[in-house]
């Protein structure tokens, strides 16, 4: 069996073919495979990949599947003892795989890994999808050792540190495959954004730890298939974290967070309208709107997920802090 299978999700993603492909193959060890999963591209990255890289191994979904049924289609039909789910926009950097991989040999009770990331155009920040690792407050907003909300660092070394994190990044997660396995992948329903939040909340709630290795360093570009400001991110977004909520809050913490959420939803909506962006505002209450209509079934995938009896959740809410005592960094622990 392969000890490392990187899969690059592909959606017209030709130009990060050629632009990040090589360095990719040229860090890439031994132990490890490429594989390319195309999401029913229409550019030429498939005609692209078979002429300049024949030996990378491509696996064509039928249509444009999402990210997270895309992945779960594609690793159905890879063999390896680690997966690494590898955006198209990543540059990566000389032994970002091996840090990684010591660190997962050495426990297996770690299931998945991200490395840190940092902003391709802003070369020394962190860039805003992953950071130094991925934190979720009381209400489920999430955040990272080097972002909060727009806040983004400068990456001075200051989280070259070994915790344990909430959740890794999907723009570069490594995950053991069995793990992948036995806890269903990525949720469909979910289609793009937040999944991997929901799939890192269900792998702590089984009892495994998530890490951040700050010895392996990525770029990412960020925004590659669904820029920033766009309506229906926004929509994906705001829909997927009731969904995960659902999902993965303890039962006595259900009631007072939806409560509590559907305020701040609210506020989130008069926000956008105040600054303008009429479609966003327009994207929370149809996210809101589709979250309702699918309650029952989502609360249906409760009786499916692992459980404790805590939910390691940072206890605060991350907007009062933000917003109101103007705290911009975290450190791990604390907002300082």
């Amino acid at each position: 069996m392969t000890k490392l299978a990187i899969v690059i999700l592909n959606w017209n993603g030709k130009r990060y073919l050629e632009r990040f492909l090589p360095t990719l193959l040229r860090y890439m060890p031994d132990y490890a495979e490429l594989v390319v999963a195309d999401n029913a591209s229409t550019d030429d990255s498939i005609p692209f990949l078979q002429e300049h890289y024949p030996s990378v191994r491509i696996i064509e979904n039928g249509r444009n599947e999402g990210f997270a049924r895309g992945y779960n289609v594609a690793l159905q039909q890879v063999e390896a003892q680690y997966y690494c789910l590898l955006n198209s926009d990543i540059e990566v950097t000389e032994h970002w795989v091996e840090p990684i991989i010591e660190m997962m040999d050495a426990n297996d009770k770690i299931a998945a890994v991200q490395p840190k990331l940092r902003s391709f155009d802003q070369r020394d920040s962190f860039e805003y999808a992953g950071a130094a690792g991925g934190f979720v407050d009381k209400y489920g907003y999430p955040f990272c050792r080097g972002r909060v909300f727009g806040n983004v660092e400068k990456d001075h070394g200051q989280y070259d540190t070994d915790i344990d994190v909430f959740w890794a990044t999907g723009a570069a997660l490594f995950v053991r495959s069995d793990v992948y396995r036995v806890m269903g992948g990525l949720d469909d329903d979910f289609f793009a954004h937040m999944e991997e939040i929901d799939f890192c909340w269900r792998i702590k709630n089984a009892g495994y730890k998530i890490k951040c290795c700050p010895q392996s360093v990525v770029y990412h570009i960020g925004g590659g298939t669904l820029p920033k400001q766009n309506s229906y991110k926004t929509f994906l977004n705001f829909r997927n974290n009731l969904f995960l909520l659902l999902k993965n809050l303890p039962d006595e913490r259900l009631a007072p967070t939806f409560v509590a959420r559907f305020f701040l939803d609210i506020m989130a909506a008069g926000s956008f309208l105040l600054q303008g962006h009429f479609k966003d505002f327009t994207a929370v209450f149809k996210a809101m709107a589709a979250f309702y209509k699918n309650y029952n079934y989502c609360k249906a995938k409760r009786n499916t997920m692992p459980k404790l009896a805590y939910s390691d959740t940072f206890p605060k809410s991350i907007v009062f802090l933000h917003y109101f005592k103007r705290k911009k960094v975290f450190d791990g622990e604390k907002f300082i």
